[in-house]
């Protein structure tokens, strides 16, 4: 603990503040975070990712060509073509929200003298840097050993979508695992509906596949739905919980009790879904910076953070 303007200041290892010559402008870094895009180079994140998109492809692959085109009942085709290649088009814009979203980072080396005199701290209020990032952690807020930052009311590392869960990005994960629950059920339901008619009629003419490729292409993708059903319900229930009680994944693991006045269940949905229930909840375009992107994109590109 040392004594530094005033007010306490408490850290886990002994860490030597920036010099205060070395300035720190908080307004224009976080100016120029808002322009860039936010992703993590880590390789177990970044194939994880890809293998995320690989599989929803194959599933989109087995259901469109090997289930739907060849069946004879045109409305049934359509229907569910439709269906199922709009819940894969949510659930891969809910991935790609979630994984280039800043999840609500802290910014890197805001320890100084000067930084923290304009908090206007009252005298002996305490105070906490990270000595990880250099960084004066907020409440609630946790540092991430993958992503290298401090991060906002941080739930978990998800390396599925190569990211943190935080503040900012929650509501996107919530979506991308209802999505793939939903886009797995229905490639389940599908499933089961194709083998009945195949061992009904002829296999030969319920594909346009040989029947072992048939069963084979349908019985991983049974596999890959079960699994992705399971894991990313019971994902969906567990974030869901922790919005309702206010309570992140690492607090509750923690047993940190709350030193922070807890949001009633109504009221912890909407901060992270944003205003009062619509069908903007459960739209991952819903506050895309198009305009922002197309402005930077006339200035030289968008540039990357970690």
């Amino acid at each position: 603990t040392m004594q530094s303007s005033g007010h306490r200041f408490r850290d886990v290892e002994h860490h030597p503040l920036l010099a205060e010559n070395d300035s720190y402008d908080s307004s224009s870094s976080e100016a120029d975070m808002a322009e860039r895009v936010w992703f993590i180079r880590d390789g177990c994140g970044m194939v994880c990712a890809i293998m995320t998109w690989l599989l929803v492809v194959y599933a989109d692959f087995v259901v469109t060509f090997v289930m739907l085109l060849p069946s004879k009942d045109f409305w049934y085709s359509v229907i569910n073509g439709v269906l199922f290649n709009c819940l894969a088009v949510l659930a891969l814009s809910s991935h790609l929200r979630t994984m280039l979203t800043d999840p609500g980072a802290v910014p890197k080396g805001n320890a100084t003298k000067e930084y923290m005199d304009n908090l206007q701290l009252k005298p002996g209020e305490v105070i906490y840097k990270c000595p990880k990032c250099c960084s004066i952690k907020p409440e609630r807020a946790h540092h991430c050993s993958i992503c290298k930052r401090c991060i906002r009311k941080m739930d978990h590392h998800c390396p599925w979508v190569n990211n943190c869960v935080g503040e900012k990005n929650q509501r996107f994960f919530v979506l991308f695992t209802m999505y793939i629950a939903l886009i797995s059920a229905h490639a389940l339901v599908l499933c089961g509906f194709q083998f009945f008619s195949c061992v009904r009629g002829q296999w030969t003419e319920c594909s346009d596949f040989s029947p072992p490729v048939t069963v084979i292409l349908m019985i991983f993708l049974c596999l890959e739905g079960f699994l992705f059903l399971t894991f990313t319900a019971v994902m969906f229930g567990t974030q869901i919980h922790s919005i309702c009680n206010d309570e992140t994944e690492i607090e509750r693991l923690k047993s940190e009790k709350p030193t922070w006045e807890r949001r009633l269940r109504w009221e912890g949905m909407k901060s992270v879904f944003g205003g009062q229930p619509s069908l903007l909840w459960i739209n991952p375009f819903a506050g895309f910076p198009i305009r922002r992107l197309l402005l930077r994109a006339k200035k030289g590109g968008p540039e990357f953070s970690v």
